[in-house]
Formats: structure tokens, sequence, C-alpha cells
């Protein structure tokens, strides 16, 4: 695909997020078989660590509603090539259960094959999410 379409998949993407789109929606723009991918403490909260398939993507996009607060999101720039789009910015989040707000830069970066979403792999800082999602502070 052209850069234009892969930015064109990712502004999508983000649209459908952020307007509340359901799930399996968002979801639908990725391969069946999608490699979805977010390093970090595994097992601190469920949408981080390597997983396989549409829903993935549509668990994460739940989990975040249901456990997270959105305080900023600002996307800075979406960079393309013929075979990926990098949206880059950075955000800001309160984690319902502890109360404590998360500040990280991020960046998603989706390789498109086909037309669709084949990876999706988010970087962000995992120790302040993995610290933040924690109810006791020994960290």
């Amino acid at each position: 695909m052209s850069q234009q379409q892969n930015i064109a998949v990712a502004q999508t993407v983000l649209e459908g997020i952020g307007s509340g789109r359901a799930p399996e929606d968002i979801a639908a723009l990725c391969a069946l078989n999608l490699r979805f991918e977010i390093q970090g403490d595994d097992g601190v909260l469920p949408w981080i660590g390597h997983k396989v398939g549409r829903a993935a993507l549509a668990e994460f996009i739940r989990e975040i509603r249901l456990r997270t607060e959105p305080i900023a999101f600002d996307v800075e720039d979406i960079l393309a090539s013929d075979t990926r789009a990098a949206i880059v910015g950075a955000l800001q989040t309160r984690i319902k259960a502890t109360d404590k707000v998360i500040v990280s830069q991020f960046a998603i970066i989706l390789t498109i094959a086909d037309g669709v979403i084949a990876r999706f792999q988010m970087l962000e800082d995992s120790f302040v999410v993995s610290k933040a999602a924690q109810l006791s502070s020994r960290l």
C-alpha cells in the first residue's frame, strides 16, 4: 500500500478508538491472525504482552476503556512507509483502580499488508504503567 493509504489506516484506528466505536468494529481493520504486542510487565494489566488474533485488539480497547480514564492523548505525528504507519505522541491516563496518573510518550507501529493491520505494536513507558496499576507501592 502507499504511504498515504497507511496513514489513512492509522487515522481510522485512532478515530475509532477515540470516538467510542465498538472494539470489534475497530478490530475488523486487522488480519485474522494479527500479532498484538505491548512490551511490559505481563500480568499487571491484561493488555500488556504478546497475543495473536483480532480479539487481542478488541480486548485491549475494551480493557483500556474499562480500567482507565484518558486525560490527554496527543498525536504528534503519523509517519508511514509502504508497509507501516507509526503514530507518535504523548498520553496522560488515570488508572481507575489506583487513581494514579500515567504520563508517557508512546509510539504505535502498525504493519499493514493487503490493506489490513497485520501487527499492532505499542511502545510506552511500561514501568510507569505497571507501577501505577499496582495497588501496593512496593516498587
